[in-house]
């Protein structure tokens, strides 16, 4: 194969070829120099017609016509369409960007193209050193709810309070299950997310979790809400190691898209204004959005693409007898059952109360037989349950709404 751009001494021996040359002397040159005789005769032309400095001059490569070159107006649009999935918050990459063009029915670029030809616009800046995509291993599970996926992250509404955002996702097609605004990461939040989702597309095969203590306290030696109330569907509970987020990467992730979508949207002033951006956020991500991880779907095309996991069998609860037990209401209106303090109210100071428990429900009556509390049986060091009554001066308020 002959040379594309010979160096600067063979060309000079070209430009400079003496007419009487033997015969055989030009093809000999050109398999010694690893040239072909087209360019040679090329270059000797040259040097006839303007010089042999003229020849010495490495002219452009570039063909007279580029047929593959993408269209002006495919630029255009391609660049408009970045542009506008950026203005929404959504994610405007190569990849986000082919993908829109493709689900208009459009050919898109590649995405090695768009990527160029977004640098030439001068709306990214090339970042080479970045870690390529084919140096990561990615795990996925082999059908929709083999296992889900839940994190919280904070969010600050406009008035400055701090609240947090549950997002619940199915492992292997990315779906977004649920996501909940809540005013704290508290085991009851995360519960109604988790009963949220399994309403609407049933129950998991298993659970991952970091370890906080709302979500799943397991390795700190404590049993957690959250993670008893999956045991009773027959859901495996897991954890990532303490201190590395990595396992719950794909959270991460989804929590990052989510992030960028609200800052480019007017911040939520309650909780319910924030809930309502959520499921618009949930909506696009899970039915517009090709994701990035998916041979050209959405989340929701992927989930019904594959038959759901099989799910769990609830686990057989031995039935417990009822056990019945007194207790005498203390000064501060409380009694104590199985090592937790009950509120009853003052207005009992005194009486003796009867008290029927079993393996879910605690359940206490006057003297004269009439229920006062009912409540289900508090998990293991739970300390104290109020009576959803007002204490100290509130107590005494008359409310002034009409």
């Amino acid at each position: 194969m002959s040379a594309l751009n010979p160096d600067a001494r063979v060309r000079m021996l070209v430009a400079t070829w003496p007419d009487d040359a033997p015969r055989g002397a030009i093809a000999a040159f050109c398999r010694t120099h690893n040239v072909s005789p087209s360019w040679f005769h090329k270059v000797r032309a040259e040097s006839k017609a303007s010089g042999a400095a003229a020849a010495m001059e490495l002219g452009s490569t570039r063909p007279k016509n580029s047929p593959a070159e993408t269209n002006a107006g495919m630029v255009k649009l391609a660049l408009e369409t970045r542009a506008e999935l950026k203005r929404r918050g959504f994610d405007h990459g190569p990849l986000s960007v082919q993908a829109k063009l493709r689900r208009q029915g459009l050919t898109p670029p590649s995405r090695a193209t768009l990527a160029r030809i977004f640098a030439r616009a001068g709306v990214v800046i090339p970042e080479p050193k970045k870690k390529p995509r084919s140096a990561y291993r990615r795990f996925v599970y082999p059908n929709p709810n083999g296992c889900w996926q839940i994190d919280a992250t904070e969010w600050i509404l406009a008035n400055g309070r701090k609240v947090v955002v549950f997002q619940l996702i199915d492992d292997h097609s990315r779906l977004a299950l649920a996501s909940l605004a809540a005013s704290g990461e508290t085991s009851e939040a995360a519960i109604r997310v988790v009963d949220l989702a399994i309403s609407r597309h049933g129950v998991p095969q298993k659970f991952l979790s970091d370890n906080g203590a709302a979500l799943n306290p397991t390795r700190r030696g404590h049993e957690g809400a959250l993670v008893n109330h999956l045991v009773s569907f027959g859901v495996v509970a897991i954890t990532g190691k303490p201190g590395k987020p990595t396992t719950q990467g794909k959270n991460e992730r989804v929590h990052g898209t989510l992030l960028k979508y609200l800052n480019t949207h007017p911040i939520a002033a309650t909780l319910e204004e924030l809930q309502t951006q959520l499921d618009e956020f949930d909506a696009y991500y899970n039915t517009e959005r090709e994701h990035q991880s998916l041979p050209r779907m959405t989340p929701q095309e992927a989930w019904n693409a594959t038959a759901k996991a099989t799910p769990p069998t609830p686990p057989v609860v031995p039935e417990q007898p009822t056990e019945l037990v007194q207790r005498t209401v203390t000064d501060d209106g409380e009694i104590t059952v199985l090592g937790t303090r009950f509120k009853i109210g003052k207005d009992y100071n005194g009486q003796q109360l009867q008290i029927t428990y079993n393996a879910t429900e605690i359940a206490i009556y006057d003297q004269s037989g009439t229920q006062i509390l009912s409540h289900p049986r508090p998990p293991k060091g739970t300390h104290y349950v109020g009576n959803n009554k007002p204490r100290g001066f509130m107590a005494n308020q008359t409310s002034t709404k009409s």
